[in-house]
Order: C-alpha cells, then sequence, then structure tokens
C-alpha cells in the first residue's frame, strides 16, 4: 500500500550520499514536518492539507524509514538533521521553519542548532530530547529504548511481525482510541517490513548516547528563533516548554488536550491550528 495525499507530490531527492522521499504540496513560507517512530511522513497527512493553505509544506521519510534508503551508518541527529536541511535546499529552500515529532523532533533541534541561517521557526511535539536535564531519568524509564538500542534483537523479533508491534505500541501510547485507524497503521508497518527498515528505525536508537553528548554542546549558544513546545497532556505535554527553555530563549507552547504521545494522529486540527498561529505570529 503505498500512501498518496491529494494535493501532494513524492520525489525522492539525493542528498547527503543518500536518497530521501520527499513530500510537498501548497504555497507561501516553507515548513519542513518531521516523523518519529514508527511512523513515515504519513503521519503529518492530516495536518498537511490544512498547513498547505497557508505554506509549502514538506515532509520527508527520515533515512531508515518507508521510501527514504537505509545505509548503515548516519543515525545520528546530526547527520539526519543534514539529510533534512539539504532536502529543503535541493528543493530551493534556503530558510523554512521544522517541526519535528518524537525521533523528528531529536533531529529538529540540530537541525536548528547546526543550520542557524537557514532555520526561521522550531516546532517539536512530545518527546524528550538528548541534552536535556532529565534525558537519563526519563529515558531510563521508557522499555522501548533500552529494547531498540540491543544489537539485531529487535531486528529478529519484529520480523514477520510488523503489524502486532507497531499496533501494539501505538495503541499503548493512544489516548483517544477512536483516532486509532487501522488503515494507517498498516502503512506503517508495511513500511517497516521493506528490507533494511526495522534496523534503520533500531538504529535511530542506538545512537542516543552519542546524541545526548552532542546536544549538550548546543545548550552553548542558545537558540533565539521562536520555539514552539506541544505535547500529549497524557504523555510530555507538561515538559515540553521548560525542557526546550533549556536550549532556547524564545520557547512557547503547552500541552495538547485529551491526548498521549501520537498528537498529529490523535489531534490534528489543533496541531494544525497551532501551528498556523506560531509560524504567522512570529
Amino acid at each position: 500500500m503505498i500512501a498518496t495525499l491529494k494535493g501532494f507530490t513524492q520525489q525522492l531527492l539525493p542528498v547527503n550520499g543518500i536518497k530521501i522521499n520527499a513530500v510537498r504540496g501548497g504555497s507561501g513560507p516553507p515548513v519542513l514536518l518531521l516523523h518519529g517512530w514508527p511512523e513515515t511522513w504519513w503521519e503529518w497527512h492530516h495536518v498537511m492539507p490544512p498547513l498547505a493553505e497557508h505554506f509549502s509544506v514538506v515532509a520527508m521519510d527520515l533515512r531508515g524509514a518507508g521510501f527514504s534508503d537505509c545505509p548503515l551508518g548516519g543515525y545520528d541527529k546530526a547527520t539526519m538533521a543534514r539529510d533534512a536541511h539539504e532536502v529543503m535546499v535541493a528543493l530551493g529552500y534556503e530558510r523554512y521553519a521544522v517541526c519535528g515529532h518524537d525521533i523528528g523532533g531529536m533531529v529538529a533541534l540540530p537541525q536548528a542548532a547546526i543550520y542557524r541561517e537557514a532555520v526561521t521557526h522550531l516546532a517539536v511535539l512530545d518527546v524528550p530530547l538528548p541534552g536535556w536535564t532529565q534525558w537519563e531519568a526519563t529515558t531510563g524509564k521508557i522499555w522501548h529504548f533500552s529494547f531498540h538500542m540491543n544489537r539485531d534483537l529487535p531486528e529478529r523479533l519484529i520480523h514477520g511481525r510488523e503489524y502486532d508491534y507497531v499496533s501494539a505500541f501505538m495503541a499503548e501510547r493512544f489516548y483517544d482510541h477512536s483516532t486509532f485507524d487501522s488503515a494507517d497503521i498498516e502503512i506503517y508497518a508495511k513500511a517497516m517490513a521493506l528490507p533494511g527498515r526495522t534496523r534503520g528505525g533500531m538504529e535511530w536508537y542506538r545512537t542516543l548516547t552519542a546524541d545526548h553528548a552532542a546536544a549538550l554542546g548546543y545548550k552553548k549558544q542558545p537558540l533565539k528563533i521562536p520555539v514552539l513546545g506541544l505535547g500529549g497532556e497524557q504523555r510530555f505535554g507538561a515538559q515540553m516548554v521548560p525542557m526546550l527553555e533549556e536550549f532556547a530563549s524564545n520557547v512557547t507552547g503547552g500541552s495538547i488536550a485529551r491526548s498521549s504521545h501520537y498528537v498529529a494522529d490523535e489531534r490534528p486540527d489543533e496541531v494544525a491550528a497551532a501551528l498556523i498561529d506560531f509560524l504567522k505570529a512570529n
């Protein structure tokens, strides 16, 4: 099942030595959307149409996911941020906003920190960030971080059971299960079952110790651009603003009601409205 969205086109872009699948539509100031685990660009398919009424919207599959390449290395978040930056440059956008959820948020922060002349706005949705003072204490309590860091074992156990793992994993992190669409889960599971993609997703976690060390350096030069931190009230919503204030001086945001981790799936209207307001006000 290849996911397509009316009004948006997909293309494979050669960037940073690999090919990245990018989806774009709309017109206006550019905004880049970065998905989390175990999703693909399709995470944003409810958010993209309303954003496209105001902005040029780009959503991409991170390296190791969807139809992007899954090389053996380069899963540290600075390298993935370079992938994302080069996608925007290849599309002709020298300055742009970036919004990341989950692992995508871990990529968006270094993207803003490294490419300061390019990134105009940063939004991070529901994720503990490497470099945060509560990083070790928080992630030590999240079972899948340590599981995914194991070499080879997760791939072995998940192989052939992608739908079972993805559906159970996401169900555990939904507040409102009426928003839980089995067709979307099928898209994510089929994408994970493509050769190398389960490994690619695990590699995102296997670099986190190095990502944490690198992110401590970003704090030495706090971001001055507008930053938005949002999260589900049942997950990281209350922590997003104080967390991001460790990295930036101009942070707004808060919690999204009746939502847990997958805010763009559960509450896409609220996420789109918050992003539109944030990007237009600053």
